[in-house]
Order: structure tokens, then C-alpha cells, then sequence
């Protein structure tokens, strides 16, 4: 699949927070950086997604906020 997204960072999945609607998913991307999706719990489940599964977080933003 090809996607416009040019931000792709592939690692593991080491977490699944299950909520009521949304879930989070923390991936391992390596160098000790992790990286947290929020999705529905529908999403989830059609993804297949497990703890210890490959995936691929896409970011696709026109704008990253940050805060110190």
C-alpha cells in the first residue's frame, strides 16, 4: 500500500490499553523511543493488532505542537 504519509516508524507493539471506545497502542520504535496511538477498540480488533505484533505508526500533520 502506498501511502502520501512520508513519516513511517515500524517497531513493535508492547502495549494495549483497552478502554471503552478508544484504545491506546504503544509501539517500540527502537533506541528506547516509544511511540502512542489512540484508536477505537473497533479498530483494534480489525487490525488484528497484539502485543508483539510488527506495525507501523503513520503521521501525517500539517502542524506538531510541543510544550516544555
Amino acid at each position: 500500500m502506498k501511502l502520501s504519509a512520508r513519516n513511517q516508524l515500524k517497531g513493535k507493539i508492547i502495549e494495549i490499553k483497552d478502554g471503552a471506545v478508544n484504545g491506546e497502542v504503544i509501539i517500540d520504535i527502537g533506541n528506547g523511543n516509544k511511540i502512542c496511538s489512540i484508536i477505537t477498540m473497533d479498530s483494534i480488533a480489525s487490525l488484528g493488532l497484539k502485543v508483539g505484533s510488527e506495525a507501523t505508526a503513520v503521521i501525517k500533520a500539517s502542524n506538531v505542537m510541543l510544550m516544555a
